[in-house]
């Protein structure tokens, strides 16, 4: 299993927008995380939700901290993915959520 957290895509993206980390459109992206990951470390996965599917995942290439959420003004990470991502060969139910949750790969083909 390989250990990472998971970000729920919002359905506005649509299915363009959650293709696009597995499709070569894009090189990286930046996820954002309320305070410092303590469990997270470079070369663990973002995985990603969308419509209520696990669709792929995104290895981790940097954690910047430090950063300040404009709207709250409370601590935050980014959280750097190369991209293209991986996408799973069966998209696997799973809830979506807000915010992050930390996830051990379970599941993942």
């Amino acid at each position: 299993m390989s250990f990472g957290i998971t970000k729920t895509i919002p359905a506005s993206r649509g299915e363009a927008g959650i293709n696009s980390f597995y499709d070569g459109s894009l090189d990286e992206f930046e996820f954002h995380m309320a305070g410092y990951p303590s469990k997270l470390k470079i070369g663990d996965f973002v995985y990603t939700i969308f419509n209520d599917e696990l669709r792929g995942r995104l290895c981790i290439t940097d954690i910047i901290g430090g950063k300040v959420n404009p709207n709250s003004g409370r601590p935050r990470s980014l959280i750097m993915v190369s991209c293209p991502g991986k996408k799973i060969l069966k998209p696997i139910p799973r809830k979506g959520h807000r915010g992050t949750r930390y996830f051990d790969g379970a599941d993942w083909k």
